[in-house]
């Protein structure tokens, strides 16, 4: 009886891993990511690794060629809130302050 799990086989999807702004996401076409907010209209991504038809090339540091593009859905999103607390011992201080972070959502146009 062979073991038909498909653990040793890597679906047959194209997808690439990039790094923008210091961030590193798992990007396929059409795909709706959010990322920190850009103050600029110039996208260059690195692109790291690439996945199609169940091959991998990774580069070193980059992989040569290969372009993502992406279209600008919305210039501001603003994210949940997140809170800080903030703790000093002996004193009784303590203070809570929350923001919510403003980030950029773009649509993965493609992947070349």
């Amino acid at each position: 009886m062979s073991d038909t799990s498909g653990c040793d086989r890597i679906p047959d999807m194209r997808y690439a891993v990039i790094k923008l702004q210091g961030h590193q996401y798992k990007v396929s076409e059409k795909d709706e990511i959010l990322v920190d907010k850009l103050y600029t209209d110039k996208l260059e991504p690195e692109v790291l690794l690439l996945s199609e038809d169940g091959k991998v090339k990774v580069g070193k540091p980059t992989v040569k060629g290969v372009k993502v593009t992406f279209k600008v859905i919305e210039a501001e999103v603003k994210g949940d809130k997140l809170y800080v607390s903030k703790y000093k011992a002996k004193s009784r201080e303590r203070r809570r302050i929350g923001f919510r972070p403003k980030y950029t959502k773009l649509l993965v146009q493609s992947i070349s």
